[in-house]
């Protein structure tokens, strides 16, 4: 029965690719990134400089994926109550009403989320982690499922706030994006030319069937061996003597147990893509850079010298005994 879900979520989610690759050409990787989180029901971060397709793709997405959608644009000036909602005093009633906000929907498009303040951004905590929102003295559920995708523009960038380090962590994925290739940009070109309007995708698979394959993904055999080297991995961030590694001392704050957590949640995800019941260590490998990178803080030297979080997770990588 296992090897059926496996082989069933596997068809959908393959489904679900070709209906985005119908609106956004190349980003490959980016769009298997996606289908992992999604599978892994996991929020993702996604970092570049504007017109790489970051908002186009979740909206894809989710339309492929026949989801309710909610684009909120963040912006210096946006309140709490903007997102989460609020409760009205009705005056025909005497008594308040509740209103809820865009939060309430299926996936969230929390747009250049680094240019509203701190206190807007931590508006998301609680529906990120408990998938619930609290509203005076009640609280209201989230829809099933949820997942918040996140955008934002280089914190070198004027107008922007770095984001705080509670609501970075409940981020599954930091995914960062790259110009295209010469070729790709002159296909963006023709397609924009041809087809103004954002395609109209067919439903790749519904909501239940997307609570289905989040529970295939938690049945995925994980080996101990695996925890160990995927918990060796986070350890090794905060831990210089474990490996050596000659650029972990240019970290500020290693990576938390959340990382561990979503290492492994995220392994899973691969392998149930690739059609198999176990993980293996390649699959950790693979997400490593995406789970990590934004749970690494470099230190004010390590920023001087011009050392990335991904400098530092690859040099872990291969100092890190593969089981």
């Amino acid at each position: 029965m296992r090897t059926e879900a496996i082989s069933s979520a596997k068809r959908k989610l393959d489904a679900v690719h070709d209906q985005i690759a119908r609106g956004i050409v190349g980003q490959e990787r980016f769009i298997r990134d996606l289908e992992v989180a999604l599978a892994a029901n996991g929020h993702v971060l996604i970092e570049g400089v504007p017109g790489l397709a970051k908002t186009r793709a979740v909206r894809l997405l989710a339309q492929a994926c026949g989801s309710s959608f909610q684009r909120i644009q963040f912006t210096p000036d946006l309140l709490p109550a903007d997102i989460i909602g609020t409760q009205i005093y009705n005056q025909e009633s005497r008594g308040f009403e509740t209103r809820l906000g865009p939060v309430f929907s299926q996936f969230i498009l929390a747009d250049e989320i680094n240019r509203a303040a701190p206190k807007v951004q931590s508006a998301l905590l609680e529906a990120m982690q408990e998938r619930q929102v609290t509203i005076g003295r009640k609280t209201h559920p989230l829809p099933a499922p949820f997942q918040v995708f996140a955008t934002q523009n280089p914190v070198e960038q004027e107008g922007t706030y770095p984001l705080p380090e509670a609501q970075v962590d409940r981020f599954l994925f930091k995914l960062v994006l790259d110009y295209p290739s010469d070729e790709e940009e002159v296909s963006i070109v023709h397609l924009v030319m041809n087809e103004f309007e954002f395609p109209e995708l067919d439903v790749a698979l519904g909501g239940e069937d997307l609570l289905n394959i989040q529970a295939a993904v938690r049945e995925i055999f994980v080996e101990d061996a695996i925890i160990e080297y995927a918990t060796a991995l986070v350890f090794a961030t905060r831990d210089v003597a474990r490996t050596g590694a000659t650029l972990v001392p240019y970290i500020e704050l290693g990576a938390s147990p959340r990382a561990s957590l979503a290492l492994i949640q995220s392994a899973r995800a691969v392998a149930l893509l690739d059609g198999r019941e176990s993980v293996y260590p390649e699959d950790v490998k693979a997400v490593a850079a995406n789970v990590l990178r934004h749970r690494i803080i470099v230190n004010y030297v390590g920023h001087a010298e011009g050392v990335s979080a991904d400098a530092i997770i690859e040099e872990i990588l291969q100092r890190v005994r593969v089981p």
